[in-house]
């Protein structure tokens, strides 16, 4: 292989297999593709270990992308489950898994998952580190951290959350403005704790050339973790947040010097008017960088339907400028996701990237409504399922409610605009009161 990471082959004018597939899937002139991803405005995460991995890419012209969390901890140590929940998110499409796992058998976890999955896969090795070494947060050293990261990247891991952007400056911009929520990312709050604890810079952030080096070598996508994320539309946008956000534009171009892809992590909660300036900012800030966000939640006062407060801010951000979707269920803030849980999140944020790639007029989104509104017109309803995009849950539906005529549903029964229409234009006569 004379390349290090797709970035490097991109910029030598190599296209890689998963170059060529992306650009068929995507509707994207391979030379195109091949321009954004060596200028860093697309990345494809492809670990070289994941060898079971379908490709794909995220970035500027390509359809919006979405990512599951899961995960093992300590209350629910249960592998199984969660493997369970990994297969049903790759039969529901979602095009990213996160391993959040925490406690326990995590290693065998993770090697399972890479192996299974054919979707790209995510870690935070942060999370790992407490449970891998036995150790206090405060006892491990920064070479541990390190070596974490590097056992995640030999394990095939496409992308990895690492938030090096919280250094000492960043930390200090922090203290002297007083926050509603503090610090909501887990990985955020840990390294900000060891920090404090050691009196020590980020270890990530002192070492981030050793980091990178671990990166171009298995072709690791580093997904800069946004540890200062609001965590309440109260404390979106504030210096905090700002602060971190010119950090982490910095390390993105010091990464694209050593050939490392770069996604940069956004905002979790912001109020709906502040979405739209929060996608530019990010842009401009971080070099056009791939932009992934969780939501963002759009208000704090729906624990249970938060799969639909995300979904609101997600399809706004992605028209906006966002390019992948993290997913939220309607267990956030609640509890771990179980597995309805989890398809209630997919379908969420599938909707929202859906919606957003209409609005950013991807290649052959609109294709997929204008088929779904043909088959409506025609009552066709076994197309209609087809094209559902949770097509066991609407099939379930027509079944649970069954009309006495076939081309009607029970809400408007034989008043049904359809099929009015359809007999009117056909010059038919129209039967509402009589049979048949």
């Amino acid at each position: 292989m004379n390349y290090s990471t797709q970035m490097d082959a991109a910029r030598k004018g190599i296209v890689t297999k998963e170059m060529e597939i992306v650009a068929k899937e995507e509707y994207m002139d391979i030379n195109v593709l091949m321009e954004r991803v060596a200028n860093g405005s697309i990345a494809i995460p492809a670990n070289k270990n994941h060898k079971s991995l379908s490709p794909k890419g995220v970035g500027q012209g390509l359809s919006t992308k979405i990512n599951v969390n899961l995960g093992i901890s300590k209350d629910c140590p249960d592998i199984e489950p969660e493997l369970e929940k990994v297969k049903k998110a790759i039969e529901m499409k979602a095009e990213a898994i996160m391993d959040l796992s925490s406690f326990g058998k995590t290693e065998e976890f993770r090697k399972r998952l890479v192996e299974m999955s054919s979707a790209m896969i995510g870690t935070v090795p942060i999370y790992d580190a407490v449970g891998f070494y036995d150790k206090e947060l405060k006892d491990i050293t920064a070479k541990e951290f390190l070596d974490v990261v590097r056992k995640h990247a030999i394990d095939g891991v496409d992308f990895m959350t690492i938030h090096a952007g919280i250094n000492k400056e960043t930390a200090e911009v922090f203290k002297r403005n007083k926050r509603l929520t503090n610090i909501v990312s887990r990985g955020g709050s840990l390294m900000y704790a060891w920090m404090q604890l050691n009196n020590a810079e980020n270890p990530f952030f002192e070492y981030y050339d050793e980091l990178l080096d671990i990166c171009a070598e298995y072709d690791v996508t580093l997904s800069l973790g946004d540890a200062l994320r609001p965590g309440s539309i109260n404390d979106a946008s504030d210096a905090c947040q700002i602060k971190e956000l010119i950090t982490l534009g910095e390390l993105t171009k010091r990464a694209w010097e050593k050939n490392v892809q770069i996604i940069i992590e956004g905002p979790g909660h912001m109020a709906i008017d502040e979405i739209q300036a929060n996608m530019l900012l990010q842009k401009r800030l971080c070099h056009n960088a791939p932009f992934y966000v969780l939501g963002p939640i759009v208000t704090d006062v729906a624990p249970g339907y938060d799969h639909i407060t995300s979904a609101i801010g997600g399809a706004i951000a992605a028209t906006y400028g966002a390019d992948f979707l993290c997913y939220v269920t309607p267990a956030e803030h609640l509890r771990l996701p179980n597995l309805e849980d989890m398809k209630e999140g997919i379908i969420a944020s599938r909707i929202a990237a859906h919606a957003a790639d209409i609005a950013k007029k991807i290649p052959k989104a609109r294709e997929w409504d204008n088929k779904m509104s043909k088959a409506r017109a025609d009552i066709d309803w076994e197309t209609m399922f087809k094209l559902s995009m949770d097509e066991e849950k609407a099939r379930r539906y027509r079944k649970e409610s069954m009309p006495e005529n076939e081309d009607t549903c029970t809400m408007c029964g034989k008043m049904c605009a359809m099929r009015t229409m359809n007999k009117i234009m056909a010059g038919e006569d129209l039967n509402i009161l009589r049979e048949a």
